[in-house]
């Protein structure tokens, strides 16, 4: 077997379970969840900081015009906020509130719980030292798009 098709078949396999288990994540949604659009948003301010609308919609692979309408939902629900760019007032930075931190966090906590009992369950000490020295490769994967 070549080296490309064992990438081929390494990249089927990631993209059918990683997929797999993001939507076994959003299964149970609360009323009032932040939608998938909300969520990944207000995680790329997290991770990146404060950030144009233009900005975001290019790292997310949607168009300005559905960033923009995330963000005003976002933004009337108290959860980022916007400045003009002190070197450039045309701009307008968005960036997440101090509500806007707590939400997030709580998402992920309740997420991480999800994984953190599936995890403690159903895998044994030596499966999860594999899973903690892949998790960085995971996140770099995902960053590469």
């Amino acid at each position: 077997m070549t080296r490309s098709s064992d990438v081929d078949d390494l990249a089927g396999v990631l993209y059918g379970s990683i997929g797999l288990l993001a939507r076994r994540l959003r299964q149970v949604q609360e009323p009032g969840a932040l939608s998938l659009p909300e969520r990944a948003a207000l995680a790329r301010l997290d991770r990146g900081g404060p950030a144009t609308a233009a900005e975001l919609a290019r790292a997310e692979q949607i168009t300005s015009q559905a960033m923009g309408t995330t963000l005003g939902v976002l933004e009337a629900r108290g959860l980022v906020g916007r400045r003009r760019d002190p070197h450039d007032g045309r701009r307008i930075i968005m960036s997440l509130t101090d509500t806007g931190v707590e939400v997030l966090r709580y998402k992920r906590d309740a997420r991480a719980q999800q994984l953190a009992t599936a995890l403690g369950e159903r895998f044994t000490d030596a499966e999860l030292a594999t899973l903690q020295a892949a998790a960085p490769l995971i996140e770099r994967l995902g960053d590469s798009f």
